[in-house]
């Protein structure tokens, strides 16, 4: 039985826009009661023009959230997704605030910058908390004021944008560190959205996992494959370090590797997974039920066994 027949997946799929193919393919699928509760808090906030700050581990999909929000939004402008991490200090102003013809050796015609691609739509930093000090300041200073002014340009320009950001970091303790602007900490915490770890939200695993499998056998023109009970304990147990992102690469191998229309734990690139306690337990009972001797000799081939799988698990 499909795992999703015992819980309908709630699936949103980006729109048809200029979003790269690995965006557009990926819906967000919510299963469990904390994924269920975070789209309820979305979809509060959604409608709404105020700033949203989403924290959550890397690969936990961030950006997904961010796409949401700004479908369930009224912005009729563009969503533009930008990696703070990625911006060099020395261009920073110039590429999120634009340039004018001649501010600098080499700029033969302007440049609107971020914001201005993202006028009338959504603005998306991921990983804010990389931005230098100074940027943040005039991040703030544009925000408020609905205005940015280009490099080299005399007068500041109209801007009507409304900022996602995301950080895989606790900004509170930036702030406290002096690493983080306290003004745009408190401007952007307005709307505050919690992305648990894969880990925590144990009910959108299976239901990840059977997504994934239907969208990479489509990419990869292969039959649609099912995951076999056996290979589906084996992902319920496992930690999820590299959470939904970790899940994703995990299925696509799968698919590649697997020959048939069934993925078992061997195509699934994982160690395997501990013995839950409970079965341990069970084991320890049956042994000393069989008398001292043997019950100590099997015992510690037991417990050695556990240590392996254990050592495996997290290599």
């Amino acid at each position: 039985m499909s795992h999703t027949e015992f819980g309908q997946p709630l699936l949103t799929f980006p729109e048809a826009d200029k979003s790269p193919l690995s965006i557009r393919a990926k819906a967000l699928v919510f299963v469990d009661p904390r994924s269920r509760q975070l789209r309820a808090e979305m979809e509060a906030l959604a409608p709404r023009s105020l700033p949203v700050l989403i924290k959550g581990e890397t690969g936990t999909g961030k950006e997904l959230l961010a796409r949401h929000i700004h479908r369930e939004s009224d912005r009729a402008g563009l969503f533009v997704s930008v990696n703070c991490g990625a911006i060099s200090p020395t261009y920073a102003d110039a590429e999120l605030f634009g340039y004018s013809a001649g501010s600098h050796s080499g700029s033969a015609s302007s440049r609107a910058g971020w914001f201005g691609s993202a006028n009338g739509g959504t603005l998306y930093l991921d990983e804010i908390g990389d931005l230098p000090l100074p940027i943040q300041q005039k991040l703030l200073a544009a925000l408020e004021n609905h205005e940015v002014t280009r490099v080299g340009a005399q007068q500041p320009s109209p801007v009507d944008v409304r900022l996602v950001a995301a950080t895989s970091i606790d900004l509170a303790q930036a702030v406290a560190a002096g690493k983080f602007n306290e003004r745009l900490f408190h401007y952007l915490s307005e709307g505050r959205l919690e992305l648990p770890a894969l880990r925590e939200r144990p009910g959108d695993i299976l239901s990840l996992a059977e997504y994934f499998v239907g969208i990479y056998s489509a990419r990869l023109n292969l039959p649609v494959s099912f995951i076999s009970e056996s290979a589906q304990q084996v992902l319920e147990r496992h930690s999820w370090p590299g959470n939904t992102r970790e899940l994703e690469n995990i299925i696509h191998f799968a698919l590649l590797v697997s020959s048939g229309e069934e993925i078992l734990p061997e195509h699934l690139n994982l160690p395997s997974a501990p013995e839950p306690l409970a079965d341990i337990e069970r084991q320890i009972d049956a042994l000393f039920s069989e008398g001292s001797g043997s019950a100590l000799q099997g015992l510690k081939a037991l417990l050695e066994r556990s240590a392996l799988r254990l050592a495996q698990q997290a290599g």
